[in-house]
């Protein structure tokens, strides 16, 4: 007998995206980081990180935080973050970390290119590890394993902003997709949602993390925000 799909729900499926391996010319691998950039300022990625990082500050009387961004990119989002946060009189030291280094166009601080599942820092060396739309390309086993290095080498919390998998998130992608200037963005926005988690799979996958409470809020255009306490803070 054939159970017809809940609407809003869809079964994870598993798709290369392009711009992980730079498949493309430069020219089409620098429209797709713009196009990422404009992503996360319109449709709620960069405010995502801003929410979960301002709980952060909320809970602490520090004026000044180390941040490692992993899967950096071009590092657009992060540093949209650091300065929403001067403004403020905050002040993120960041370190962008991607493993392919023609994504990274430096900052103010430092760029680094290595694997996010064996982190290149010794433990303890930032306050916040976070990682913006990478959680989806990593399988449940690998992202544990970020998880297990992104709280080794902080010492408060792992920020995981990411996207959250419907069928109206797919279909309103497809609508979005003559906005976008590059094939590759074009081809790999929908794949992100066919690979995205679910708020239940992602809580389910990272609950028994050791040395670690969870807490997941969902946000503005199908975002989801984890924040990874580690215990003590």
């Amino acid at each position: 007998m054939m159970v017809r799909e809940n609407i809003s729900q869809m079964r994870r499926k598993v798709i290369p995206e392009l711009l992980d391996d730079d498949h493309g010319t430069s020219a089409e691998i620098a429209a797709s980081l713009e196009d990422l950039r404009a992503i996360n300022e319109r449709f709620g990625g960069t405010a995502t990180t801003v929410d979960m990082l301002q709980r952060v500050a909320s809970q602490s009387a520090s004026r000044q935080y180390s941040l490692l961004e992993v899967a950096a990119g071009s590092g657009d989002l992060p540093l949209a973050v650091q300065r929403h946060f001067a403004e403020r009189g905050i002040h993120l030291k960041l370190t962008l970390l991607d493993r392919m280094a023609s994504h990274l166009n430096g900052g103010p601080d430092a760029a680094v290119c290595g694997d996010a599942l064996q982190l290149p820092f010794r433990d303890g060396a930032f306050d916040v590890v976070s990682c913006s739309l990478f959680a989806h390309h990593l399988e449940p086993e690998e992202l544990r394993q970020f998880v297990r290095e992104a709280l080794r080498v902080c010492t408060r919390v792992v920020l995981i902003n990411d996207l959250i998998r419907s069928r109206l998130h797919l279909w309103l992608v497809y609508a979005a997709l003559p906005l976008f200037r590059s094939r590759l963005t074009r081809h790999d926005a929908p794949v992100s949602v066919r690979r995205a988690y679910t708020v239940k799979e992602m809580r389910e996958m990272l609950q028994d993390i050791p040395g670690a409470r969870i807490e997941i809020t969902t946000h503005h255009l199908y975002r989801m925000g984890v924040l990874l306490w580690k215990k003590g803070c």
